[in-house]
């Protein structure tokens, strides 16, 4: 006798909701397919797979979810798979959103850094999703700005106003971190006499920002964060004073007051994190940077402060999250940079930082670039010239204009890359010693804006021209930007092979080889090996076997 199988029972959640948002079932089928599309994904749902989901049949993969999207975005609430009667499931495209709110955008975010930080491994083989790009970048062109980001003081009960009792898995929220709280540091608490309640003994002895103010804040993050790359060594391996281990749980509880020393902390660490990406790779340090965002970024979002320090904090961690894609972007992690990336750009739409939302999705636009996305990258750029229109300072305007260029370049589309670079030149021939220019704009300069050329005109298989914007560029670079200057090395090398140079060709791309080897950077090998294929055809002449030999010999 067989077995007959489980009886479906009728999804009356589903039914319901779909009655409440006035949807046919092909209209749903329809929604899902369209929302599918945006993340990359290739559906064709149609009323009869709606009838079979409300007749209790479980939808497969990440469809529960895009599913749930579906409604939220119909109904004007977050609901979730479970909400719908349906089983839940991560779906592929995760980290991909773009948050209604702030605080939205922190779950979602310290989400990712928690996986991250673990050993989630799969998070880092996640493909790149070109149709990942389209929805983030208009909802922050077009996208009202946040009304607000502050969150209050922690009332007599000890839970910050905006925080939900209980809610949350990370630091700062639920029972467990409520537990964790210190007494209040006054004398009746068994604390230092004279220090006011709810505020650390260090903060009562040397004011908010600790003994040394600010820049004594922010060399204890980048101790610490130093601490984390390398390991404990001399100075940095000594156990923290008693009170200073108070200060560290203080700033994981709800409540924890940020303080302007706490965004000095962070914006120095961001320092220390982007000097060593620069110098040796964004395999270097990423890890210890996902986990200082985890274990410092995150109480920080999650504490209490007033719409200024708000707006600076969520400035200082979309900072951060973007370095996070960017390592990441460097080891070859594209799936984790790109989501990396549009939650860089939801954190700076908090900050109301528009034009720092501009140069993350120029980082989005590079991405693309190097993944032979030239159409997303042009786009990209162009957003982002739109969201911070001409009033721009000429050093950002030629920036903008340059990673277009470059998208132009992967096209092969000749006469709109040079207008691009014409415009990108002239822009940049304005800009003045005196102009305001945000502090991450400043690295674009002559240097750069040669380097944009020598790779455009490479691209288009313009070989002199290229030529001599990559030496122009070698020759203003700093040598502290040893990575930008490798890159530089090969496309001059790949011109000189153009040119039909061949020794010359190979001795660069042979100290190109030399660089790369001693970085962890998977860029900066795909550059070398990108010369390598464009060095085939001529394998058997004496310059390409002797270069061989040498990259042989590094190992």
């Amino acid at each position: 006798m067989t077995e007959r199988p489980p009886q479906r029972i009728p999804n009356r959640q589903l039914a319901a909701l779909i009655a409440e948002a006035g949807f046919s079932n092909a209209g749903l089928a329809r929604r899902v397919d369209q929302l599918g599309l945006e993340h990359g994904l290739d559906l064709r749902y149609d009323k009869t797979s709606v009838t079979r989901w409300l007749r209790g049949q479980q939808p497969r993969g990440t469809t529960p979810a895009l599913i749930a999207e579906v409604f939220t975005r119909r109904l004007g609430r977050r609901l979730t798979a479970q909400d719908l009667g349906l089983d839940a499931c991560a779906p592929v495209y995760a980290g991909l959103e773009f948050a209604a709110t702030p605080q939205e955008a922190v779950d979602i975010v310290s989400g990712l850094w928690r996986k991250d930080s673990g050993s989630h491994a799969e998070l880092r083989k996640i493909a790149f999703t070109p149709a990942g790009l389209v929805v983030p970048s208009r909802d922050w062109l077009i996208g009202r700005p946040d009304d607000r980001v502050a969150r209050g003081e922690p009332p007599a009960g000890g839970v910050p106003a905006g925080a939900a009792v209980g809610a949350g898995t990370g630091p700062g929220t639920g029972a467990g971190a409520a537990a964790g709280r210190l007494p209040a540091q006054g004398g009746r608490a068994g604390g230092p006499a004279g220090v006011a309640p709810g505020r650390t003994a260090i903060q009562g002895a040397h004011g908010p920002q600790g003994a040394n103010g600010p820049q004594g804040a922010q060399g204890a993050h980048a101790a610490h964060a130093a601490h984390g790359a390398h390991g404990a060594h001399g100075a940095q391996g000594r156990a923290p004073l008693p009170r200073q281990r108070r200060h560290d749980r203080d700033r994981r509880a709800p409540g924890y007051r940020v303080t302007s020393g706490d965004i000095a902390a962070l914006r120095s660490v961001g320092e220390l994190f982007a000097a060593l990406d620069q110098t040796y790779g964004g395999g270097h340090a990423r890890q210890a940077l996902v986990r200082y965002l985890e274990h410092e970024g995150e109480p920080m979002l999650r504490g209490s402060y007033n719409e200024a320090t708000g707006r600076r904090l969520f400035g200082a961690v979309a900072d951060l999250t973007r370095l996070a894609g960017w390592t990441s972007f460097d080891i070859a992690a594209h799936g984790l940079a790109q989501r990396y990336f549009v939650q860089a750009l939801r954190l700076a739409q908090a900050a109301g930082d528009r034009t720092y939302g501009s140069y993350v999705l120029v980082t989005m636009s590079r991405q693309a670039v190097y993944l032979g996305h030239g159409r997303e990258a042009v786009q990209l750029a162009r957003v982002a010239q739109q969201g911070v229109g001409g009033g721009a300072p000429p050093v950002l305007q030629s920036l903008l204009h340059a990673i277009e260029a470059r998208g132009h370049g992967v096209l092969g589309e000749v006469r709109a890359c040079t207008a691009s670079l014409a415009r990108a030149e002239r822009a940049l021939e304005t800009a003045r010693p005196g102009d305001e220019v945000p502090y991450w704009a400043r690295l674009f300069d002559e240097a750069q804006l040669a380097d944009e050329f020598g790779h455009c005109h490479r691209d288009l298989q313009q070989y002199r021209a290229a030529a001599q914007h990559a030496e122009r560029s070698l020759q203003l670079h700093g040598a502290g930007f040893a990575r930008s200057r490798l890159f530089c090395r090969v496309v001059l090398a790949s011109a000189r092979l153009g040119l039909g140079e061949l020794e010359q060709a190979c001795q660069l791309a042979a100290e190109a080889a030399q660089q790369a080897s001693e970085m962890r950077s998977v860029r900066a090998v795909e550059y070398v090996r990108d010369f390598e294929r464009r060095l085939e055809p001529y394998r058997d002449a004496a310059p390409a076997r002797g270069y061989r030999e040498r990259v042989a010999a590094l190992g």
